[in-house]
């Protein structure tokens, strides 16, 4: 580890120890869940980026997903996000998130349409998902709100912006215009059908999966938000009035989409979102727990979490009629297709809490969370709702990273 790089990640480490002691809902919980939560905070702030964050001599920044030794451009987003606040202050994280966004935008540019790269830039995995384009340009636009630093817009980064508008143009039109294939699709890699929606086709889900019906509804939720984010740095950061006609176009094009073919009527609930269509009348009814979800909807932005059709999504989402919902005897929460059945995902637990209306709903999900640490003071990618003991992928950076979203949110309200 280079010195300047340990300075950095001490001065991170110092800001975790300072946070304890005004962890979540201390009064709210017992000692021993407010001990074990405030050592899950300290360790996920403080280890997050220095276990999985290489600066490397290209002048980027390397984010690693974990016990995977690969980057996924929608993880490196992710995992890094808690951190922008403290590049306020700090040159050094400031330095080293420059250096995330100049990686992931070298990456987009070599192949759009692949999700994650080894260290060498090589591709890891040419699984087309909208959100891989989607996330680096979320996380760019948070950095510059909060830090106004606009040098992280680098002539490389603009032409890999530019470049996944243009894919994501190409994918609203795959029928006609599209040449991507990936073996685990049908129809000889090309997916299922589907009719043009003003939605953006996508292979995969965020969770690596395929999908069963190509227009994800939560994916396409996110790209109206992000494509505004773009229209609005095309226009005020890049001075390119080209860019942002075309993403707030697309966006508009996009929302009309979802909201003309994203939705059903589902006793008890009413109106709800689908989790995908394919614009001939095909819906799946079903949430992930993987980011974008329909769960994380007001996360993202796309509505608020008091919205009307939002909360009836919501009480679906958490209700047994979503398969990929449990309960269990330590836990209750979200799963995904992508684990095995009964396995409940902390990244859904935090974005439960986060899209919460009722502190006493935030109060139960922390306690599950507490659950959760079986004692290494990680959270994993999922763990059994009756055994937490079990559970999968030994280290996971993603929900650490948002767990300490979680914490820093939930203390800004107090």
């Amino acid at each position: 580890m280079r010195p300047s790089f340990s300075r950095t990640v001490a001065a991170v480490m110092a800001v975790a120890l300072l946070a304890l002691g005004t962890g979540p809902a201390q009064a709210a919980f017992p000692p021993q869940w407010s001990a074990k939560l405030d050592t899950l905070f300290a360790a996920a702030y403080g280890q997050t980026i220095g276990r999985h964050t290489i600066a490397e001599r290209d002048g980027t920044t390397y984010v690693s997903t974990g016990d995977i030794d690969a980057e996924w451009l929608r993880d490196a987003s992710a995992t890094m996000r808690p951190y922008i606040a403290e590049a306020r202050t700090n040159r050094g994280v400031a330095r080293l998130l420059r250096g995330v966004l100049e990686r992931q935008a070298r990456s987009i540019l070599i192949d759009p349409y692949a999700n994650a790269f080894w260290p060498t830039y090589q591709v890891a995995e040419r699984k087309f998902e909208v959100d891989s384009l989607l996330y680096p340009i979320w996380f760019a636009t948070d950095y510059y709100q909060q830090t106004g630093d606009a040098t992280i817009f680098t002539p490389t980064v603009r032409r890999a912006f530019a470049r996944a508008l243009a894919t994501l143009r190409t994918e609203q039109y795959h029928a006609t215009r599209s040449h991507y294939t990936n073996p685990q699709l049908a129809r000889g890699g090309r997916g299922s059908a589907v009719a043009y929606t003003g939605m953006v086709w996508t292979g995969f889900r965020p969770s690596d999966d395929p999908v069963r019906y190509h227009y994800n509804i939560p994916v396409n939720m996110f790209a109206v938000v992000v494509l505004r984010d773009l229209s609005t740095l095309a226009r005020t950061a890049f001075h390119d009035g080209r860019m942002s006609a075309q993403a707030w176009g697309m966006s508009t094009e996009i929302q009309r989409g979802i909201e003309q073919n994203g939705t059903l009527n589902l006793a008890p609930f009413g109106r709800i979102y689908a989790y995908e269509v394919d614009g001939l009348g095909h819906a799946n009814v079903m949430d992930d727990a993987n980011v974008p979800s329909l769960l994380s909807i007001p996360y993202f932005g796309y509505l608020p979490n008091n919205n009307s059709l939002y909360l009836a999504t919501r009480r679906f989402v958490l209700s047994d009629r979503n398969p990929y919902f449990y309960r269990g005897t330590y836990a209750e929460g979200e799963g995904s297709p992508h684990t095995p059945p009964g396995y409940v995902w902390p990244l859904a637990l935090c974005v439960q809490a986060l899209t919460a209306l009722d502190p006493a709903e935030v109060a139960r999900v922390f306690g599950y969370i507490a659950a959760a640490d079986v004692g290494d003071h990680r959270l994993h990618e999922s763990f059994n709702d009756n055994w937490p003991e079990q559970y999968t992928r030994q280290d996971f950076a993603w929900p650490n990273a948002l767990y300490t979203e979680l914490v820093f949110a939930t203390r800004s309200a107090d």
